[in-house]
Protein backbone atom coordinates (compact mmCIF):
# COMPACT_ATOMS: atom_id res chain seq x y z
CA UNK A 1 0.00 0.00 0.00
CA UNK A 2 1.43 3.54 -0.83
CA UNK A 3 0.44 6.55 0.53
CA UNK A 4 0.09 8.21 -3.06
CA UNK A 5 0.57 6.86 -6.43
CA UNK A 6 1.80 9.80 -8.92
CA UNK A 7 0.80 9.57 -12.82
CA UNK A 8 3.00 11.48 -15.03
CA UNK A 9 6.79 12.35 -14.27
CA UNK A 10 7.30 16.03 -15.87
CA UNK A 11 7.65 18.71 -13.38
CA UNK A 12 4.28 18.41 -11.31
CA UNK A 13 4.74 15.04 -10.76
CA UNK A 14 8.40 14.82 -9.48
CA UNK A 15 8.10 17.74 -7.21
CA UNK A 16 4.88 16.42 -5.81
CA UNK A 17 6.59 12.91 -5.07
CA UNK A 18 9.86 14.99 -3.82
CA UNK A 19 7.54 17.23 -1.08
CA UNK A 20 5.67 13.62 -0.28
CA UNK A 21 9.00 12.14 -0.05
CA UNK A 22 10.27 14.42 2.34
CA UNK A 23 7.19 13.81 4.66
CA UNK A 24 8.42 10.20 4.71
CA UNK A 25 5.28 9.39 2.88
CA UNK A 26 5.39 6.16 0.65
CA UNK A 27 5.45 6.97 -2.78
CA UNK A 28 5.24 5.45 -6.73
CA UNK A 29 5.80 7.51 -9.58
CA UNK A 30 4.66 6.04 -12.86
CA UNK A 31 6.02 8.08 -16.03
CA UNK A 32 5.06 6.96 -19.85
CA UNK A 33 7.97 8.80 -20.43
CA UNK A 34 6.22 11.26 -23.07
CA UNK A 35 6.06 14.98 -21.84
CA UNK A 36 4.44 17.51 -23.77
CA UNK A 37 7.62 19.75 -23.97
CA UNK A 38 9.62 16.58 -25.16
CA UNK A 39 10.13 18.71 -28.83
CA UNK A 40 11.86 21.83 -27.32
CA UNK A 41 15.64 22.29 -26.59
CA UNK A 42 14.98 25.03 -23.77
CA UNK A 43 12.92 25.51 -20.89
CA UNK A 44 12.04 29.47 -19.32
CA UNK A 45 11.26 31.20 -16.65
CA UNK A 46 12.61 28.77 -14.29
CA UNK A 47 14.65 30.41 -11.43
CA UNK A 48 17.95 29.16 -11.64
CA UNK A 49 17.12 26.94 -14.98
CA UNK A 50 16.29 29.42 -17.47
CA UNK A 51 17.51 28.33 -20.94
CA UNK A 52 17.92 24.60 -19.14
CA UNK A 53 16.79 21.51 -21.28
CA UNK A 54 13.98 19.79 -20.24
CA UNK A 55 14.97 16.43 -20.59
CA UNK A 56 17.51 17.06 -18.24
CA UNK A 57 15.49 19.04 -15.57
CA UNK A 58 13.63 15.17 -15.60
CA UNK A 59 16.94 13.14 -14.90
CA UNK A 60 17.79 16.04 -12.23
CA UNK A 61 14.44 15.25 -10.27
CA UNK A 62 14.19 11.63 -10.95
CA UNK A 63 18.15 11.71 -9.08
CA UNK A 64 17.01 14.05 -6.48
CA UNK A 65 14.08 11.51 -5.37
CA UNK A 66 16.87 8.61 -5.33
CA UNK A 67 18.00 10.12 -2.19
CA UNK A 68 14.41 9.49 -0.30
CA UNK A 69 14.11 5.28 0.24
CA UNK A 70 10.38 5.80 0.24
CA UNK A 71 9.50 6.88 -3.46
CA UNK A 72 9.79 4.70 -6.20
CA UNK A 73 9.86 5.37 -9.44
CA UNK A 74 8.11 3.00 -12.38
CA UNK A 75 8.42 3.85 -16.14
CA UNK A 76 5.36 2.27 -17.87
CA UNK A 77 1.59 3.54 -18.76
CA UNK A 78 -1.51 3.51 -16.34
CA UNK A 79 -3.93 2.15 -18.30
CA UNK A 80 -6.45 1.79 -15.58
CA UNK A 81 -7.57 3.04 -12.06
CA UNK A 82 -10.34 2.09 -9.89
CA UNK A 83 -11.98 2.99 -6.37
CA UNK A 84 -10.85 0.23 -3.78
CA UNK A 85 -10.83 -0.06 0.69
CA UNK A 86 -10.75 3.87 0.42
CA UNK A 87 -8.05 3.88 -2.24
CA UNK A 88 -7.41 3.13 -4.94
CA UNK A 89 -6.12 0.27 -7.96
CA UNK A 90 -3.57 1.27 -10.05
CA UNK A 91 -3.11 -1.08 -13.30
CA UNK A 92 -0.31 -0.31 -15.61
CA UNK A 93 0.01 -1.93 -18.98
CA UNK A 94 2.05 -4.62 -18.77
CA UNK A 95 -0.76 -6.04 -15.72
CA UNK A 96 1.32 -4.64 -12.88
CA UNK A 97 -1.54 -3.05 -9.79
CA UNK A 98 -0.70 -1.40 -7.28
CA UNK A 99 -3.01 0.14 -4.45
CA UNK A 100 -2.58 3.61 -2.50
CA UNK A 101 -4.26 6.14 -0.54
CA UNK A 102 -4.48 8.73 -2.67
CA UNK A 103 -3.53 9.98 -6.01
CA UNK A 104 -2.16 12.47 -8.00
CA UNK A 105 -3.20 12.87 -11.65
CA UNK A 106 0.14 14.97 -13.44
CA UNK A 107 -0.51 13.39 -17.02
CA UNK A 108 -0.79 16.79 -18.88
CA UNK A 109 -2.14 17.99 -22.18
CA UNK A 110 -0.71 16.98 -25.78
CA UNK A 111 -0.71 19.39 -28.62
CA UNK A 112 -2.74 18.32 -31.33
CA UNK A 113 -0.20 19.75 -34.21
CA UNK A 114 -1.94 17.69 -37.23
CA UNK A 115 -3.52 20.70 -38.98
CA UNK A 116 -0.22 21.60 -41.34
CA UNK A 117 1.77 19.43 -43.26
CA UNK A 118 5.43 20.45 -41.75
CA UNK A 119 3.85 21.68 -38.36
CA UNK A 120 4.34 18.71 -35.89
CA UNK A 121 7.96 18.31 -37.00
CA UNK A 122 9.10 22.03 -35.76
CA UNK A 123 6.60 22.12 -33.12
CA UNK A 124 8.88 23.38 -30.26
CA UNK A 125 11.73 24.05 -32.66
CA UNK A 126 10.70 27.35 -34.86
CA UNK A 127 7.35 27.17 -34.34
CA UNK A 128 6.25 27.99 -30.88
CA UNK A 129 2.83 28.11 -28.96
CA UNK A 130 3.97 30.36 -26.69
CA UNK A 131 5.04 33.63 -26.23
CA UNK A 132 5.66 33.64 -22.93
CA UNK A 133 8.42 30.65 -22.88
CA UNK A 134 9.62 31.88 -26.63
CA UNK A 135 9.07 35.20 -27.42
CA UNK A 136 12.24 36.62 -25.77
CA UNK A 137 14.19 34.30 -28.33
CA UNK A 138 12.02 35.56 -31.06
CA UNK A 139 12.13 39.29 -30.58
CA UNK A 140 13.09 41.65 -33.99
CA UNK A 141 12.32 38.05 -36.17
CA UNK A 142 9.93 38.11 -38.96
CA UNK A 143 6.76 36.32 -37.19
CA UNK A 144 3.46 33.93 -38.68
CA UNK A 145 1.04 33.04 -36.38
CA UNK A 146 -1.05 30.19 -37.76
CA UNK A 147 -4.79 29.76 -36.73
CA UNK A 148 -8.49 30.90 -37.35
CA UNK A 149 -9.62 31.04 -34.15
CA UNK A 150 -9.83 34.23 -31.88
CA UNK A 151 -7.45 32.75 -29.31
CA UNK A 152 -5.24 32.21 -32.25
CA UNK A 153 -5.65 35.25 -33.83
CA UNK A 154 -5.68 37.59 -31.34
CA UNK A 155 -2.00 36.01 -30.50
CA UNK A 156 -0.72 38.60 -33.12
CA UNK A 157 -1.49 41.10 -31.42
CA UNK A 158 0.72 40.42 -28.57
CA UNK A 159 3.94 39.27 -30.36
CA UNK A 160 3.11 42.50 -32.77
CA UNK A 161 3.38 44.70 -29.27
CA UNK A 162 5.82 42.68 -27.53
CA UNK A 163 8.79 41.01 -30.02
CA UNK A 164 8.34 41.93 -33.64
CA UNK A 165 6.99 44.49 -36.01
CA UNK A 166 7.00 42.34 -38.82
CA UNK A 167 3.74 39.61 -37.88
CA UNK A 168 1.81 37.86 -40.91
CA UNK A 169 -1.36 36.10 -39.52
CA UNK A 170 -1.98 33.10 -41.86
CA UNK A 171 -5.81 31.75 -41.15
CA UNK A 172 -5.01 28.68 -43.20
CA UNK A 173 -8.00 28.61 -45.42
CA UNK A 174 -10.78 30.65 -42.88
CA UNK A 175 -11.95 34.09 -42.64
CA UNK A 176 -10.77 36.05 -39.77
CA UNK A 177 -12.57 36.39 -36.65
CA UNK A 178 -15.02 39.20 -36.86
CA UNK A 179 -13.80 41.04 -33.43
CA UNK A 180 -10.20 40.52 -34.92
CA UNK A 181 -10.55 42.13 -38.40
CA UNK A 182 -10.66 45.70 -37.10
CA UNK A 183 -7.73 45.32 -34.04
CA UNK A 184 -5.47 43.65 -36.68
CA UNK A 185 -5.69 46.66 -39.17
CA UNK A 186 -5.39 49.25 -36.43
CA UNK A 187 -2.02 47.27 -35.59
CA UNK A 188 -1.07 46.85 -39.14
CA UNK A 189 -0.49 43.26 -39.52
CA UNK A 190 -1.53 41.84 -42.56
CA UNK A 191 -3.68 38.47 -42.92
CA UNK A 192 -3.46 35.57 -45.34
CA UNK A 193 -6.74 33.69 -45.46
CA UNK A 194 -5.28 31.02 -48.31
CA UNK A 195 -4.66 27.44 -47.12
CA UNK A 196 -1.14 26.50 -45.99
CA UNK A 197 -0.29 23.45 -47.87
CA UNK A 198 3.12 22.67 -45.88
CA UNK A 199 5.74 24.40 -43.75
CA UNK A 200 9.04 23.79 -44.97
CA UNK A 201 12.34 24.88 -43.53
CA UNK A 202 15.00 24.46 -40.57
CA UNK A 203 14.57 27.10 -37.16
CA UNK A 204 15.19 30.65 -38.11
CA UNK A 205 14.37 30.10 -41.30
CA UNK A 206 11.20 28.47 -42.54
CA UNK A 207 8.57 29.03 -45.43
CA UNK A 208 5.03 28.98 -45.57
CA UNK A 209 4.06 27.21 -48.60
CA UNK A 210 0.11 28.50 -49.89
CA UNK A 211 -2.30 26.45 -52.10
CA UNK A 212 -2.33 29.35 -54.17
CA UNK A 213 1.59 29.06 -54.83
CA UNK A 214 3.04 31.96 -52.88
CA UNK A 215 5.59 31.08 -50.34
CA UNK A 216 5.72 33.38 -46.93
CA UNK A 217 9.28 33.43 -45.69
CA UNK A 218 9.66 33.68 -41.61
CA UNK A 219 12.18 33.26 -38.89
CA UNK A 220 9.57 31.81 -36.55
CA UNK A 221 6.00 31.06 -36.59
CA UNK A 222 3.64 30.64 -33.50
CA UNK A 223 0.65 28.17 -33.48
CA UNK A 224 -1.55 27.90 -30.55
CA UNK A 225 -2.51 24.65 -31.14
CA UNK A 226 -6.04 22.68 -29.63
CA UNK A 227 -5.10 20.19 -26.88
CA UNK A 228 -6.71 17.08 -24.96
CA UNK A 229 -5.79 15.24 -22.23
CA UNK A 230 -2.77 13.01 -22.89
CA UNK A 231 -4.53 10.59 -20.17
CA UNK A 232 -7.82 9.50 -20.10
CA UNK A 233 -7.80 8.78 -15.96
CA UNK A 234 -9.59 11.84 -15.04
CA UNK A 235 -12.44 10.97 -17.21
CA UNK A 236 -12.24 7.06 -15.77
CA UNK A 237 -12.48 8.21 -12.26
CA UNK A 238 -15.51 10.57 -12.92
CA UNK A 239 -13.45 14.06 -11.95
CA UNK A 240 -15.38 17.19 -13.75
CA UNK A 241 -14.23 18.53 -16.23
CA UNK A 242 -14.09 22.40 -17.61
CA UNK A 243 -15.79 23.03 -20.91
CA UNK A 244 -11.83 22.99 -22.62
CA UNK A 245 -11.16 19.75 -21.33
CA UNK A 246 -9.10 20.53 -18.26
CA UNK A 247 -9.32 18.18 -14.89
CA UNK A 248 -11.46 21.50 -12.34
CA UNK A 249 -9.44 21.78 -9.14
CA UNK A 250 -9.77 24.11 -6.23
CA UNK A 251 -7.18 25.90 -5.07
CA UNK A 252 -6.00 22.85 -2.83
CA UNK A 253 -5.19 20.83 -6.48
CA UNK A 254 -8.42 18.69 -4.99
CA UNK A 255 -10.36 17.67 -7.95
CA UNK A 256 -14.17 16.32 -7.88
CA UNK A 257 -13.76 12.74 -6.83
CA UNK A 258 -12.23 12.91 -2.96
CA UNK A 259 -8.39 11.36 -2.61
CA UNK A 260 -8.10 12.62 -6.67
CA UNK A 261 -5.45 15.65 -6.74
CA UNK A 262 -4.52 16.88 -10.36
CA UNK A 263 -1.39 19.05 -10.77
CA UNK A 264 0.48 21.21 -13.79
CA UNK A 265 -1.18 21.49 -17.27
CA UNK A 266 -4.03 19.14 -16.73
CA UNK A 267 -6.03 20.94 -14.51
CA UNK A 268 -7.29 24.26 -13.84
CA UNK A 269 -8.85 26.98 -11.38
CA UNK A 270 -12.37 27.29 -13.25
CA UNK A 271 -11.71 30.83 -12.37
CA UNK A 272 -8.84 30.93 -14.87
CA UNK A 273 -9.46 31.27 -18.41
CA UNK A 274 -6.66 28.86 -19.23
CA UNK A 275 -4.36 26.03 -17.64
CA UNK A 276 -0.67 27.71 -17.22
CA UNK A 277 1.83 25.44 -19.56
CA UNK A 278 4.72 26.58 -17.88
CA UNK A 279 7.59 24.35 -16.22
CA UNK A 280 7.60 26.62 -12.36
CA UNK A 281 3.67 26.68 -12.44
CA UNK A 282 3.79 23.15 -12.87
CA UNK A 283 6.24 22.49 -10.28
CA UNK A 284 4.57 24.48 -8.12
CA UNK A 285 1.03 22.98 -8.29
CA UNK A 286 2.90 19.36 -7.34
CA UNK A 287 4.09 20.92 -4.43
CA UNK A 288 0.80 22.45 -3.49
CA UNK A 289 -0.66 19.23 -4.02
CA UNK A 290 1.46 17.24 -1.77
CA UNK A 291 1.58 19.61 0.91
CA UNK A 292 -2.28 18.94 1.40
CA UNK A 293 -2.31 15.68 0.94
CA UNK A 294 0.01 15.43 3.30
CA UNK A 295 -2.58 17.02 5.85
CA UNK A 296 -5.17 15.29 4.80
CA UNK A 297 -4.09 11.97 5.30
CA UNK A 298 -2.30 13.04 8.87
CA UNK A 299 -6.03 14.17 9.50
CA UNK A 300 -7.21 10.39 8.49
CA UNK A 301 -4.80 8.89 10.54
CA UNK A 302 -5.04 11.10 13.79
CA UNK A 303 -9.10 10.75 13.32
CA UNK A 304 -9.28 14.35 12.82
CA UNK A 305 -10.80 14.03 9.61
CA UNK A 306 -14.26 15.54 8.65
Amino acid sequence: MFDVIVVGGGPAGLNAALVSGRQRRRVLVVDSGSPRNAPAAEMHMFLSRDGFSPAELRKLGRDELSAYPSVECRDGRVDDVTRADGGFIVTLADGQAYQSRKLVLATGQVDLTDTVAGLAERFGRGVFHCPFCHGWETRGMTLAVVGHELPQVMQALYVADRFSDDVVVCTNGHPVPEPAVGRLAAAGIPVREAPITRIEGEEGDLRLVFADGVVLERQAVYHRAPTRQHSALAEQLGCELLPDGCVRVDEFQRTSIPGVYAAGDTARLAALPDALTFVVTGAADGARAAVWLDQELFREDAGLAG
